[in-house]
């Protein structure tokens, strides 16, 4: 098919080819954004956290006034919990994940305080804190009770205070001792006295994961460092987290507001939560926002397609004498199909080359506004090929329409 007769008619055609070609490179620069968007949004939805998480349930327990022994009394709470039917581990934990507490520790392989450190989320748990959380431990040990540290004690001890042992995340092991096992090592975060680094877990994400290039974020630690530290909490500075045996979360749920409540009059037992649901409320709007961009890019589309369509059936009616005498002269059908289809592959090309400068503009500008991550390159064919093929799809039904007239047509007007 030569082009010089597509071309000849586009030009005289202008408006209607460029409202088509804009069409076309407006859809590729959104939709090639937008899918970006919602890739990066459900991969975030998707951050594992390294917990056995359709197990675990948590229970808050905040005080009023003086209450006495916190030790004590966390020590009785933690002991009627487990006692619970049902009820496979109890820990208690600084920061419990997606809920609303995320701290940050500066952790550095020297004792010098201007020496370069990485920030990292320290959780602070028991010796069950591992096995209840149900973390994969991949080098090194768990914790040895011996090693435990009360809070309490801990901040009594001022400048002698002293975390004998850690586990870290292999995301922070490699950072601080990349090429060689961390297990053995000496690091410091709490304090000027060093804790020993007696294991690695596969994987333990920040306590408020965020999306990014890197994968695991959280505020303040766009790289998902963390680590666990076994000094025990009381009750008002930390959250008691369950490990339930499957089908008995919510008798469970029940059973352990109801052993808190009555220990003290000057106390108040918060709801418990599965960490499902919690997880399923902290991504709340990024589902939000995948459905949005996703309707978004539907109508784009479909208006896309629409316009095609009209365009399309609009220049059949206004071309019938051209096909009739195309068909009186011998052209067949075939070829009258592969006309309309070569002009509309023409106008997508045109449009989708704009689209992929737009694209990329709007893109840097995200990066510059929100801090997100560069457009990956395969975006731009992968939306080429959508608009080429919605083009082809599109323009179908009114060519078919033209190939179908008959030779005849042309002595109508």
């Amino acid at each position: 098919m030569e082009l010089m007769p597509i071309l000849s008619t586009l030009r005289r055609h202008k408006t209607a080819a460029g409202l088509i070609v804009l069409e076309v490179a407006l859809s590729c620069a959104i939709v090639c954004n937008a899918l970006h968007l919602i890739v990066q949004r459900q991969t975030h939805i998707q951050t594992p956290s390294g917990l056995a998480e359709a197990g675990l349930v948590t229970v808050d327990v905040a005080g009023i006034g003086p209450v006495g022994n916190l030790d004590e009394m966390t020590s009785q709470d933690l002991k009627r919990l487990r006692e619970l039917p049902g009820v496979q581990g109890v820990t208690i934990i600084n920061q419990v994940h997606f809920g609303n507490q995320s701290s940050i520790s500066t952790v550095r392989t020297s004792a010098d305080d201007r020496a370069p450190g990485v920030g990292a989320s320290p959780f602070q748990t028991d010796v069950q804190g591992l096995r209840t959380l149900g973390l994969k431990l991949v080098e090194g040990r768990d914790f040895q009770p011996e090693e435990q540290v009360l809070d309490n004690d801990f901040t009594a001890a001022g400048e002698n205070a002293q975390v004998p042992a850690v586990i870290l995340n292999r995301t922070l092991a490699r950072k601080l001792f990349p090429g060689e096992s961390a297990v053995g090592k000496t690091i410091y975060t709490y304090g000027s006295r060093p804790s020993q680094v007696v294991g690695v877990v596969e994987t333990l994400s920040p306590p408020q994961p965020i999306a990014g290039s890197g994968g695991i974020d959280g505020p303040g630690n766009p790289d998902g460092y963390a680590l666990l530290a076994p000094m025990r909490n009381s009750f008002r500075g930390g959250s008691f987290v369950l490990r339930v045996q499957p089908g008995q979360q919510e008798a469970v749920m029940k059973a352990a507001e109801a052993a808190l409540r009555p220990v003290s009059d000057k106390r108040i037992v918060r709801p418990a939560k599965r960490l499902v649901d919690m997880r399923q409320n902290y991504f709340a709007q990024d589902r939000a926002m995948i459905w949005l961009l996703g309707g978004v890019c539907v109508a784009l589309l479909l208006v896309t397609a629409f316009g095609i369509v009209g365009l399309a059936s609009f220049w059949v009616q206004q071309r019938t004498r051209m096909i009739g005498t195309r068909r009186a002269l011998g052209a067949t059908r075939g070829q009258i199909l592969r006309y309309f289809q070569l002009e509309n592959f023409l106008l997508s090309t045109a449009g989708i080359a704009l689209g992929m400068g737009a694209a990329y503009g709007i893109n840097l500008a995200l990066i510059h506004s929100y801090e997100l991550p560069l457009l990956p390159a395969y975006y731009l064919p992968v939306g080429a090929l959508t608009l080429w093929a919605l083009g082809q799809l599109a323009v179908l039904g009114p060519a078919r329409r033209a190939a179908a007239l008959p030779p005849v047509a042309a002595l109508r007007f």
